[in-house]
């Protein structure tokens, strides 16, 4: 389902999850890792939650199929890139990035202002505005490669 170098960050994500380094993420090492990331007050219901997903204890099998089931919803790499090629027609594999935002905003499953927001905050713009859809495109495939 992954290829080799996905299973080795999603290993490396278990392991900052997993804080007392058990081999089994719980509570607590959800409650640290929050904290870490300046969320404090995180319920216990949201937390009860995550963990429910796994039905069970979340070894990094269970993580994995989690993942594989979150993110087999993506469109494959060819498909994403056809949808922005309609919106290229001179073929230079960029788009504008008010256009666009304007598109996400106000056409078909419309996207709220926070979520244009946090899609842009990933996404590669150059000087001129205009957004490197491939570069977009392989980071919604494969995941931001600025991570490592």
């Amino acid at each position: 389902m992954f290829e080799q170098a996905q299973i080795q960050e999603f290993k490396e994500a278990f392991s900052c999850i997993d804080q007392n380094r058990d081999g089994i993420i719980c509570k607590s090492d959800l409650r640290e890792t929050y904290s870490q990331l300046g969320k404090v007050n995180v319920p216990e219901e949201e937390l009860d939650a995550m963990l429910q997903e796994g039905k069970g204890p979340i070894n990094f099998t269970v993580f994995l199929t989690l993942f594989g089931e979150k993110l087999n919803g993506t469109d494959p790499e060819e498909a994403i890139l056809s949808a922005f090629r309609l919106f290229d027609p001179s073929g230079k594999g960029v788009v504008n990035r008010d256009e666009f935002k304007q598109l996400l905003l106000t056409q078909a499953d419309k996207f709220s202002l926070a979520e244009v927001e946090q899609m842009f905050a990933l996404t590669p713009v150059d000087l001129a505005g205009n957004i490197d859809y491939k570069s977009l495109c392989y980071i919604i495939t494969h995941g931001d490669e600025k991570e490592e």
